[in-house]
């Protein structure tokens, strides 16, 4: 499977789960119980966890280089073609009587091992014989193909490097259990290949992100995720405190005014992929831990952010989609077409005709809109609140092919330059893919006064009650005094972004070790 397979349909869809043999009628504790016996017997004789076994070869490697070598080829170079080592687990065993097939799958695949009892000797090929399934060895030999032309191992020589204790899950099925799966992640990655292949398409994902923007010349940073004073977004914060310090701490809800700090610094052009902390709530597509891209770029503004994240995508889905299209919930998304932008006030009015412009303009009005969707105006919601809530409820969700939604209501963006014809919408967008935001960008406020206003006012917002307005972060105001240049920024949700290019329907599919409430609870 290639990357650009991965989105051919969401995780739980894979039916390619490996084949592990165990004895059915023995219990998971007996099992474990006979195997630390074995253990105990192993250790009397000598053995102690190995850890001197050289590993020269992977399985790929030997596939990808005799994929087109015969039998006969390989019978004739034989006397050649000694010497390959390789480590993996053993899920697959079949004992023949004087022969052993084994199964090893490490991190590149699986290959075949052929053991035979008189070409490694009886006690080496007993010694064979009692390893278990999920055990952890070490084998040496030359290359051939089975009579049914199945390349494999000839052993020469095996070792056993780590005891499984535990069996693996059940026989054919792998680890089917969702639950279990997002607990019990090592067992994922063994025994569904399409998850594993997900995470490792995440790395280069990644990877191929950090690469489009080194080379536009941004710079990689790096800012702390330990914060005295929370900020760079509303949200509430996870709590934590120092000792030495003696002094309560904030882990990182956005990196962004740090970043935009550097712009004052001289850092023209800057970007980070960083951990964020939020303390909300979960579903398929909130963490609160979760991976973000944020970048600022001095003398560039909300137009030419746009513009780099669709150069982005695109380059994106050139390199890791099928025809530069994904397929999410069986619906086809293409992204390497022309975005479309559309104003906030605009899309609230297309998806509600019964909605005209002097409601959505009118805070007693559109309170009475609000209810009539089952939203529940707080006493501290303004105009700007209450239109983008009604948003959220009604437009969100329905922009499934890539949307820029632009002109947000200023008040719920604290950070962002206002318009300069009608000041109560800011220079801000948010990019939404398959029913879902994936980035939010803006031109950057960088009006030391009119910030130190606006701080002020989410100070008292919060002290009406609202958890997930801002501090005033005096340090920040005192570098905008100092002089920052007109700039843009923008973050983009790397987790929903992998979701998106993989299928996956729910976050924790893309996020190896997903929070959840602990399973004794």
């Amino acid at each position: 499977m290639n990357d650009k397979e991965l989105n051919k349909g969401p995780l739980d869809k894979e039916q390619n789960a490996p084949s592990i043999s165990e004895d059915e009628s023995t219990s998971s504790d007996n099992l474990i119980q006979q195997r630390r016996v074995q253990l105990e017997t192993l250790r009397d004789s000598g053995w102690n966890y190995p850890n001197d076994f050289n590993v020269k070869h992977t399985a790929s490697y030997l596939h990808d280089t005799f994929a087109t070598a015969t039998k006969e080829d390989l019978e004739e170079k034989a006397s050649d073609l000694k010497d390959y080592s390789l480590a993996g687990r053993l899920v697959l065993k079949r004992d023949m009587g004087k022969t052993l097939f084994l199964t090893l799958q490490d991190s590149s695949g699986r290959i075949q091992v052929y053991v035979r009892k008189d070409l490694v000797g009886d006690d080496e090929f007993e010694k064979v014989k009692n390893w278990q399934l999920g055990d952890i060895v070490g084998v040496k030999g030359g290359i051939f193909r089975t009579k049914t032309q199945e390349l494999s191992i000839k052993a020469e020589d095996g070792v056993l490097l780590t005891k499984s204790l535990r069996p693996l899950p059940e026989k054919y099925h792998g680890l089917s259990d969702t639950e279990q799966r997002y607990r019990k992640r090592y067992l994922d990655l063994l025994l569904n290949p399409k998850s594993a292949k997900i995470f490792k398409f995440r790395s280069a994902f990644i990877m191929s992100i950090r690469q489009f923007f080194t080379d536009k010349n941004f710079l990689e940073v790096e800012t702390p995720m330990m914060h005295t004073i929370a900020g760079g977004a509303n949200a509430k914060p996870f709590e934590t405190f120092h000792n030495a310090l003696d002094l309560k701490m904030f882990l990182r809800i956005a990196p962004e005014l740090f970043l935009k700090r550097l712009l004052v610094g001289g850092f023209n052009k800057v970007f980070e992929i960083n951990r964020n902390f939020r303390n909300e709530g979960l579903s398929t597509k909130h963490m609160p831990e979760f991976t973000m891209l944020e970048f600022y770029e001095a003398f560039a503004d909300v137009s030419d952010f746009m513009d780099i994240l669709e150069e982005l995508f695109h380059s994106l889905a050139t390199q890791y989609c099928e025809k530069g299209q994904v397929v999410l919930n069986d619906q086809s998304i293409s992204l390497t077409e022309k975005f479309t932008r559309i104003s906030h006030k605009q899309a609230v009015l297309d998806h509600n005709p019964q909605l005209d412009a002097t409601t959505y303009d009118d805070l007693s009005k559109l309170i009475d809109y609000a209810k009539s969707l089952e939203i529940k105006p707080e006493a501290s919601w303004r105009l700007g609140k209450l239109q983008n809530e009604v948003f959220e409820k009604t437009v969100e969700s329905k922009l499934i092919q890539p949307t820029y939604i632009t002109d947000y209501p200023a008040e719920v963006s604290p950070l962002a330059r206002r318009n300069d014809k009608d000041p109560s919408i800011a220079d801000r967008f948010e990019l939404f893919i398959g029913g879902a935001e994936l980035a939010n960008g803006f031109s950057e406020l960088n009006d030391p006064d009119e910030q130190a206003r606006i701080f002020k006012a989410q100070v008292a917002a919060k002290d009406d009650g609202d958890e997930e307005a801002m501090n005033y972060d005096e340090d920040y105001i005192t570098a905008l005094e100092h002089g920052m240049p007109p700039a843009a920024g923008a973050g983009l949700g790397i987790d929903r972004l992998v979701m998106l290019f993989t299928s996956s329907s729910n976050i924790r599919d893309v996020v190896l070790f997903p929070t959840l409430r602990p399973s004794n609870r």
